[in-house]
């Protein structure tokens, strides 16, 4: 740990214990209220940020007693962004397929965030928080803004540092999604276990490679039906890497229906006219996972959004 003073206007923050596990840009974001994600990331980019003396990436877990340094930011004067649109609460609420002390579950439209930020006035969790004032809600993941599906929200902090810890362990969370492959994929069970690589482009803006350098992801994708040529598939993950499925089903020349960052355009617009799918074709299904040190099960659902069945039924 350096020892060196910190310079005029660097702040240097000591993690809470209760703040063990969370990752660097998520503990940031908490600490610079009001700066843009993009902001964040350049920061952490241009080694500015430092734990415990030594650079970091955005994704690094934080221990209790760590020592975050901080660089001074000039942010704007604090935005009032008011109360999220009524639309977009209702749609939330309605939205909520569980719920019990320790967590609640959405089913989270396409198109609806999972948090606020540069350009994106509210998410999920800023609206869950309109609708439950005085709650602790913490995300304990995220979803793409165009995936729909599953997302899980912690309302104890017990219960968000359990949930990361099995985010972390290989098998700690059966994750199961729905896609629309474009093309014939292969019957029976294709695993693709190629390595991710993750960049952040200027403004924020992820994009995702295979890459040998990158971290070790693994999807397993199953046809479960053929749909106008294409293949609807039950996909189950064994890591969750930023935009694993969409970058996996693309490297093996079937990319997601619909995806406008990895996929097919000549497809989507094929799809647009002939189905009417206008969003991505990936459904966070299911999610199964065990509390309480293995001894509360939990088995998550959420059906299959309108617009997806109804382009699968044009597709019939």
């Amino acid at each position: 740990m350096t020892t060196d003073a910190p310079s005029p206007g660097v702040k240097l923050v000591r993690v809470p214990d209760d703040r063990a596990g969370q990752r660097l840009d998520n503990f940031l974001l908490g600490q610079l209220k009001g700066a843009p994600r993009s902001l964040v990331y350049r920061i952490l980019r241009t080694g500015q940020v430092r734990v415990n003396g030594k650079r970091a990436k955005p994704e690094s877990r934080l221990e209790g007693g760590d020592e975050v340094r901080i660089p001074p930011v000039r942010l704007g004067e604090p935005v009032d962004r008011g109360a999220a649109p009524k639309a977009l609460l209702d749609r939330l609420a309605a939205s909520i397929v569980f719920e019990d002390r320790l967590l609640l579950a959405v089913n989270k439209p396409s198109g609806i965030a999972t948090h606020g930020g540069s350009g994106i006035g509210f998410g999920v969790i800023e609206g869950l928080r309109q609708l439950r004032p005085g709650e602790p809600l913490e995300l304990v993941h995220r979803l793409d803004r165009d995936t729909s599906g599953l997302l899980v929200v912690a309302r104890k902090r017990s219960a968000l540092t359990e949930l990361q810890a099995l985010m972390r362990e290989e098998g700690g969370i059966a994750k199961r999604y729905l896609a629309l492959l474009v093309g014939r994929m292969p019957d029976g069970t294709m695993t693709v276990d190629q390595p991710l690589q993750k960049s952040v482009l200027q403004g924020g803006e992820r994009m995702v490679r295979v890459d040998a350098g990158g971290k070790p992801s693994v999807s397993h994708f199953r046809v479960l039906e053929r749909r106008g040529g294409h293949s609807f598939c039950e996909v189950r993950i064994d890591t969750g890497r930023t935009h694993q499925i969409r970058v996996h089903a693309a490297h093996v020349g079937h990319p997601v229906a619909g995806d406008e960052k990895y996929g097919d355009r000549e497809a989507n617009r094929r799809l647009r006219e002939q189905a009417g799918l206008k969003r991505l074709f990936l459904h966070a299904a299911s999610l199964e996972f065990a509390l309480d040190g293995g001894r509360a099960p939990y088995v998550l659902n959420a059906p299959l959004a309108p617009e997806l069945v109804a382009a699968l039924d044009a597709l019939a």
